[in-house]
This record gives C-alpha cells, sequence and structure tokens, in this order.
C-alpha cells in the first residue's frame, strides 16, 4: 500500500507546477470562469479541460453513465485508470490528459517511461501502479503544508460531509472523452477532433452542471493548454508576455505561501493581542472579549439567515 495522498488545490498555478515538476515541457493550465466556447478557444491548443465539482456521496452508483456511453476498448487501448487511492483524483485528471496527448505535448522522460510500463496493464492495475509511482506521489505531494496536528486527511468522509472529485475531458481517437477514475471505463460524448474540442464540450459541462441544484456553485474548470508565453512571443505581443511572466511570478509567490504553515505565527499574533489586553486591566479585557464574542454571533446569525434563505428558495423550486 502506498504512502498517503494530500488533497490538491484547484488552482492553475498549482496544477501548472505540478507538470512542471512531473518534466512535461511548455504547457500550462489556465481558470475558466464561464462556459465560453469562444474564451476557450482562444487560449488553444487546448489540450484538455479538468473539472472540480461536489461528489453525491450519498448517490447509488449507476450501472451506466448519466450522459454519454462507456466505451471500455478506449480503457484498454488509451491510458486509463482507476482510481485506487483517496485524494489522488488531481493528479490523476492532468495525467488522463497528458498521457494521452503525447503525440502533441511533450511529457518527459518520466512520464513516458511510465507509460510504457504500464501500457499493457488492465485500468485497476494501472491506479495502483500510479498510487505506487514514488515520483508522482512527491510531486503530488509537494505542495502540502506541515502541519504540527494528526492528519485526517485520510479518512472515509460521511454522507453529511461534502467531497470534491477531479475528472478530466480530452479528445482523442475522434472523440469526446470524459476520464473518471472511479467510472467503469471511459466515458463517449460522441464525435470531436481536437479542434472541435472547445464547442463540443461545453455543452457536455452545461449537461453535468444542470444535474446540481441551481444554488450550487462550487464547481471549477481549468483548461490544459500551451503555454501561453509561447504565442506571445510567436506574436510579438509584449504587454500580453510581461501579463504571463507577472502571472508566473505570483503563482511562484502564491506556491510559496502553501507550502507554509501560519498555526504558530498566528498563535503568537494572538498571544500578543491577549497580552497586551489583559496588561490594560481586567476591565478593559473583559469588554473587548465581549464585543468580539458579539460581532461574532452576528455574523453567524447572518450566514444561517442566508443559508437558510437558499433551502427555503431550494424547496420552492425543486
Amino acid at each position: 500500500m502506498s504512502a498517503g495522498w494530500n488533497t490538491v488545490e484547484s488552482d492553475a498555478g498549482v496544477f501548472t507546477y505540478l507538470i512542471n515538476n512531473l518534466g512535461v515541457k511548455d504547457v500550462q493550465f489556465e481558470e475558466l470562469v464561464s462556459l465560453d466556447a469562444t474564451f476557450l478557444r482562444q487560449r488553444g491548443p487546448v489540450y484538455g479541460v479538468i473539472f472540480l465539482f461536489k461528489y453525491p456521496t450519498g448517490e447509488a452508483r449507476h450501472e451506466t453513465p448519466l450522459d454519454g456511453t462507456f466505451d471500455y476498448e478506449a480503457a484498454e487501448n488509451r491510458f486509463f485508470a482507476a482510481q485506487t487511492i483517496q485524494n489522488a483524483c488531481g493528479t490523476q485528471a492532468l495525467l488522463s490528459v497528458l498521457l494521452n496527448k503525447e503525440d502533441s505535448i511533450d511529457i518527459g522522460s518520466k512520464l513516458q517511461e511510465f507509460k510504457d510500463f504500464t501500457s499493457a496493464f488492465p485500468a485497476d492495475l494501472r491506479g495502483e501502479a500510479l498510487s505506487n509511482s514514488e515520483l508522482i506521489r512527491n510531486v503530488h505531494n509537494s505542495f502540502a503544508r506541515a502541519s504540527p496536528f494528526a492528519d485526517e486527511a485520510q479518512r472515509l468522509a460521511t454522507e453529511e460531509e461534502d467531497v470534491y472529485h477531479f475528472i478530466a475531458y480530452t479528445a482523442m481517437n475522434g472523440r469526446l472523452y470524459e476520464l473518471d477514475g472511479l467510472q467503469a471505463a471511459p466515458i463517449s460524448h460522441g464525435n470531436c477532433e481536437a479542434e472541435e474540442f472547445a464547442d463540443k464540450v461545453i455543452p457536455v459541462l452545461q449537461r453535468r452542471i444542470e444535474r446540481y441544484p441551481a444554488q450550487e456553485i462550487r464547481f471549477n474548470l481549468m483548461a490544459m493548454v500551451r503555454d501561453l508565453r509561447i504565442r506571445a512571443r510567436e506574436i510579438g505581443d509584449q504587454d500580453w508576455l510581461y501579463q504571463e511572466e507577472q502571472k508566473r511570478n505570483a503563482w511562484q509567490w502564491e506556491n510559496a505561501l502553501r507550502r507554509h504553515n501560519f498555526i504558530g505565527f498566528t498563535g503568537d499574533i494572538l498571544k500578543g493581542v491577549v497580552g497586551s489586553k489583559l496588561d490594560e486591566g481586567g476591565k478593559k479585557y473583559s469588554g473587548w472579549l465581549g464585543d468580539a464574542k458579539a460581532k461574532t454571533k452576528k455574523r453567524f446569525d447572518e450566514r444561517r439567515k442566508v443559508r437558510g434563505e437558499a433551502d427555503e428558495n431550494a424547496s420552492q423550486h425543486g
């Protein structure tokens, strides 16, 4: 059994540096803030998209997909791996695109070796090989922040808890596929050439989102595209190139912060604030504490009211 896998944040900077550290060349991720085929095409070439959504933990598993059809042949002749370990779905989703695009992406020697090694495996053994790959696991876990507390990430979620899941969509073999390691096989959504991907994938994503209540907005979508700095250099757009370089600098800074644990720093600040209030005298400390409790209760009551109104609207329109 492999060592634990930490959760990965759905962020373009995180995913871009994950694939960079896996040895992939000239590829990045872009956040998609709307289901707009024109916007997606403008980021082309688009190799695939990664979709994050709330997973229905209490829902029974279906024998057939709710949309599309299982393609068991594609599970054998293209890279498709069953998800065999918790929290690996983000990295597994991006690998599902990368390892089916080696004809158009330089995936690097390490990933090519992994694909070649697992090419004859069935989906379940590919999933086991992925979860036991020291290289992939170490890169995946490289954004984990050190914590002084026990890690509860490996426990199974209950039906009452929110669980999120990554899946991938890409065009291969002239068809649009949904690649989800929790499904029995790749799900085909019809004919699709690479240049049609943006127009074909958006309706599929829209139908997926429409399965959820209208007030559910907890989705995230990222496109895997060629490094946009290359495009900027090709057309000689120095402003665009500068913006992309600044974005990379911001990603590096944000990723450095993600690896740092601020619990000790926060604790020292709280100790200092409480100590200064105690030095001012007991009455001032009690007053300050009472004000803080009142503000916290007010914010809690406001959030509870908003949730209650949302639930009421959902029941009226359900």
